[in-house]
């Protein structure tokens, strides 16, 4: 289990005045406090895990506010102040006068093996971004990964602390990042500057930021990420979804963005032509939900999580905790089973059908590479024109004939106009490149998979049972898939009823 490194609780006791202090003279006592909590005119609060306890019967008044305040640091901005060399971190709530009235003592510690539990997932070199409600231990397993990857992977870390809260007050950091660097800022509003100083300046490999919350921050996390440094952080929100429906911080997750379609693409999708879409590859590749303390839920793949909600499929993750033992022990967890009707499979790459070599002029490479990721296809892309089979280009791009759009077409480079850089248009490419049928790709909507499956079904019920089956009512855009699929079994089908109750029956002929 987690060995506990220090929490300095002392320091912070020490603050306290005697009577709000008297309490915790059991160390017994102590153990598992979150924070202390002291309002003019009420009496003061510890708060613990599973519950509350009165610390005095005598009321706050502002000499025990003004008692605290004159033994720590000074507060910032953001209200929140420090004890020098701790972790601990006291918020004020203030009057409209500015006058102090009441303070939030939340008490730091520093804990070795919190990260167990995802330690492969932050040794991956992939950008890490956690969530979790307040008070469940993301900045604890921040911290951890700082010392972690500066001191047993030999990492240049470097740390930008807003508060103060991840290395503690003060110039010298406490010992718990070990061999981190740490950058202070001065008010929160430059911490997205910061970032970016942090990579211009000192050339690190991991850069870890606690509560990225604006979109300057997010943008700075987003151009982080695209110069190869490593990023691991937290954000608000508790589940994936929060990031989503957050329009400030989405595009931490790549961004939601409202497409039209044409109406060919439209009937193709079986969908409405305003549809929701990713608009960039994730600026974190893995999402850790941390649930409590020793148990998270880890999206792996970001992208495709995302993609998956949009197409309103639960994304699987992964569950991990902590046994008895100490032990991490990670199960898969699968949508429900009409869900996994609805997760598209992707289909093998004929044989003897390879794709042409690429080269990419004004196209996303990364996104390019993800959405053949996606869909289990090997692309070779080339870094010039001379030496790929086939140009790939967007229609601003072809329309302005640039000097490489010309060379192409000199040399008899066969070129391909994307229409947009959605990843339904890359979809669109890689399937007609590889010998797919578009419509049976893993960006077809749910309707279809649904429609598909039970007709599967039902054309196994007819060959073993010789009974004919008719199926749901759908619309003819589903209905000719269905029809197809029972041709292609050598079987009989045709549509019977009206309108919108018109279904399509399989028989043996």
């Amino acid at each position: 289990m987690p060995e506990l490194l220090t929490d300095d609780l002392n320091a912070l006791l020490e603050v306290l005045p005697p009577h709000v202090r008297q309490p915790f003279a059991n160390p017994a006592d102590r153990e598992n406090l979150i924070e202390i909590v002291m309002d003019l005119g009420r009496t003061p609060e510890a708060r613990f895990p599973d519950r509350e306890i009165i610390l005095s019967e005598r009321d706050v008044t502002q000499e025990d506010i003004d008692y605290v305040s004159s033994r720590i640091g000074d507060f910032g901005d953001d209200n929140r102040a420090g004890i020098e060399r701790t972790l601990h971190r006291i918020s004020a709530i203030r009057n409209r006068k500015g006058k102090i009235v009441g303070l939030t003592l939340r008490v730091g510690r520093a804990v070795f093996g919190t990260i167990k539990i995802i330690q492969d997932l932050i040794q991956s070199g992939q950008s890490v971004l956690m969530l979790g409600r307040p008070g469940v231990g993301k900045t604890t397993m921040l911290r951890e990964v700082a010392r972690v990857l500066a001191g047993d992977l030999k990492k240049r870390v470097v740390i930008v602390d807003t508060s103060n809260e991840i290395a503690g007050d003060g110039d010298i950091p406490h010992p718990a990042i070990g061999h981190a660097r740490r950058m202070q800022v001065r008010t929160p509003d430059m911490q997205h500057a910061v970032m970016i100083e942090a990579v211009e300046n000192h050339m690190p490999q991991v850069i870890v930021i606690d509560e990225i919350g604006t979109e300057l921050e997010a943008l700075a996390a987003r151009t982080i990420a695209e110069r190869g440094v490593q990023l691991v952080g937290t954000a608000h929100g508790n589940v994936l979804d929060n990031l989503m429906l957050n329009p400030t911080l989405s595009d931490l997750i790549g961004g939601i963005q409202s497409v039209t379609l044409g109406d060919e693409e439209a009937r193709r999708r079986g969908t409405q032509k305003t549809i929701l879409e990713r608009r960039a590859p994730p600026t974190f590749q893995v999402i850790v939900e941390i649930q409590e303390r020793n148990k998270v839920a880890v999206h792996p793949d970001v992208g495709a999580a995302v993609d998956s909600i949009l197409r309103g499929v639960s994304p699987s993750s992964e569950i991990r905790y902590l046994d008895e033992n100490g032990e991490v022990v990670i199960s898969k967890q699968q949508p429900s089973e009409e869900k996994v009707k609805v997760a598209a499979e992707s289909l093998p790459l004929p044989k003897g059908k390879e794709l042409p070599v690429m080269y990419l002029f004004g196209v996303n490479r990364s996104r390019m590479e993800e959405i053949a990721r996606e869909m289990h296809l090997d692309i070779k892309l080339a870094e010039r024109p001379e030496q790929a089979q086939l140009m790939v280009t967007s229609r601003n791009y072809y329309r302005r004939k640039p000097q490489r759009v010309r060379d192409a077409e000199n040399m008899n480079i066969p070129i391909y106009v994307l229409k947009s850089h959605t990843p339904g248009q890359f979809h669109q490419l890689l399937a007609t490149l590889s010998g797919r049928d578009v419509a049976f790709t893993a960006d077809k909507p749910p309707e279809i998979d649904l429609a598909i499956h039970e007709a599967e079904e039902a054309i196994a019920q007819v060959k073993s049972s010789h009974i004919p089956v008719e199926l749901s009512p759908q619309g003819a855009y589903i209905r000719r898939f269905q029809h197809i699929i029972a041709e292609k079994e050598h079987l009989s089908s045709h549509s019977l009823g009206k309108e919108p109750h018109r279904r399509v029956r399989i028989s043996r002929g």
